[in-house]
C-alpha cells in the first residue's frame, strides 16, 4: 500500500504545472486593459520587434475611435521569462502619438499580465499651448484568450 501511495505522489509531482516564476510571459496575443481597450500583438521576431493594433476605449476628443497601428520592441538580451518592452501607437483618429513601456509578468495563478506606463503627446497649435499637450498614465493588461502552447 505504501508503494502505491509513493508512486501516486511521484506521478502527481510530475504532472503538476510549473510555477508561474518558471512560465514564460509571451507578448504575442490578444490583451484587454483595465479601461476596456483591446490590443493585439503579432509575433515577436528574433530581433525582438513586433507590430499589432490598438483599439482604445477612451479618447479626449469627440471623433470616432478607430483601430490604430502599433510598433514595438521587446528586450531580448537577458532571455527573461518576464521581459520588458516598449511600443508606439500612432492614433488613426487624432493628431497624437502614445508610447508605452512595461513588463510582461506571470502572476501566482499563472495569468499573464502586462504592467505599462504611457505618455501621450497631442499636436497643439502654438508653443503657448505646449503645457496641455502631454498626458501620462498607467494601465494593466490581461490576456483576453488563453494562448496555446
Amino acid at each position: 500500500m505504501q508503494v502505491a501511495a509513493i508512486l501516486l505522489l511521484l506521478a502527481l509531482a510530475l504532472v503538476t504545472p510549473s510555477s508561474s516564476a518558471e512560465r514564460k510571459c509571451v507578448l504575442a496575443g490578444l490583451w484587454i486593459n483595465d479601461l476596456g481597450s483591446n490590443m493585439t500583438i503579432n509575433s515577436v521576431n528574433e530581433a525582438g520587434e513586433f507590430s499589432g493594433t490598438y483599439h482604445t476605449a477612451v479618447t479626449a476628443g469627440n471623433g470616432e475611435i478607430k483601430i490604430s497601428p502599433l510598433q514595438g520592441s521587446q528586450h531580448r538580451e537577458n532571455n527573461s521569462n518576464q521581459p520588458t518592452f516598449g511600443f508606439t501607437v500612432n492614433w488613426s483618429f487624432s493628431d497624437s502619438v502614445a508610447v508605452f513601456v512595461g513588463q510582461c509578468f506571470v502572476d501566482k495563478d499563472g495569468r499573464e499580465i502586462l504592467k505599462t506606463m504611457w505618455l501621450l503627446r497631442e499636436q497643439v497649435g502654438s508653443l503657448g499651448d505646449d503645457w496641455k499637450a502631454t498626458r501620462v498614465g498607467v494601465n494593466v493588461f490581461v490576456r483576453r484568450a488563453l494562448r496555446r502552447e
